[in-house]
């Protein structure tokens, strides 16, 4: 009888060895989220500068994700808004550059995302093909396993193009549900919920892919005598 011996990498074994995590964040400005002047829109800019909904994840989530990426510059966009030109687009650079999207860690994003929000109308619909399709282009470009695109897509829930597509590729986690089961008290604790949920996955499917493309991680930079 013969046996085959298969080493079981790790999620960490990747990470340490130099595999670089690209991480994307993209925002809905879609006119279902409410208005931001009102307490009860999902981007309502609080005067007293408490984090909205759509902030709060972004720091739940970014957080944690800036760990995995070694120079913290994060490609961060917005989707379903008019411009002052009265133009609508379904796929803008939240920093408003768009030869150079990339945000600074969790507080660049952060940043972009509140100007964004004073300077565009929410509109619609909500299209997500366009900020898939941004991110897709970067990840066919890199082939040899030493990057792995996520895109994280925060929205109020509502798809409006393609939904048997969408339904199969993203899974929606609802942060309002954090907010209920905590009656809204302890907002860290929340948002630690919600990272806990988002990112759960990441792991399993990274390796998934990486297995099944037969990728192994990179051999240590100075291995050891």
């Amino acid at each position: 009888m013969l046996y085959k011996m298969e080493i079981q990498h790790s999620f960490l074994d990747f990470i340490q060895n130099g595999t670089e995590m690209s991480f994307t964040v993209a925002v809905d400005f879609t006119a279902s989220n409410g208005n931001p002047s009102s307490p009860t829109s999902l981007h309502y800019l609080n005067p007293y500068g408490a984090p909205n909904q759509y902030a709060a994840a972004i720091q739940a989530v970014g957080e944690i994700i800036q760990d995995y990426d070694s120079d913290k510059l994060f490609p961060a966009l917005g989707f379903g808004a008019r411009m002052s030109d009265g133009s609508v687009h379904h796929e803008f650079a939240l920093n408003f550059n768009p030869s150079n999207p990339f945000c600074q860690g969790v507080q660049g994003i952060l940043q972009a995302y509140y100007n964004s929000l004073k300077n565009v109308q929410l509109y619609g619909p909500t299209n997500f093909a366009p900020v898939i399709n941004h991110v897709a282009r970067f990840a066919t470009a890199v082939t040899d396993g030493s990057n792995y695109f996520v895109l994280l897509i925060i929205t109020d829930g509502v798809i409006t193009d393609m939904p048997q597509t969408m339904q199969a590729i993203v899974n929606f986690v609802p942060f309002r549900d954090f907010l209920r089961g905590a009656n809204g008290s302890n907002m860290q604790m929340c948002q630690a919920a919600l990272a806990k949920e988002v990112l759960a996955e990441i792991p399993e499917q990274f390796l998934s892919y990486m297995k099944a493309h037969n990728f192994k991680p990179r051999p240590p930079a100075n291995p050891s005598q």
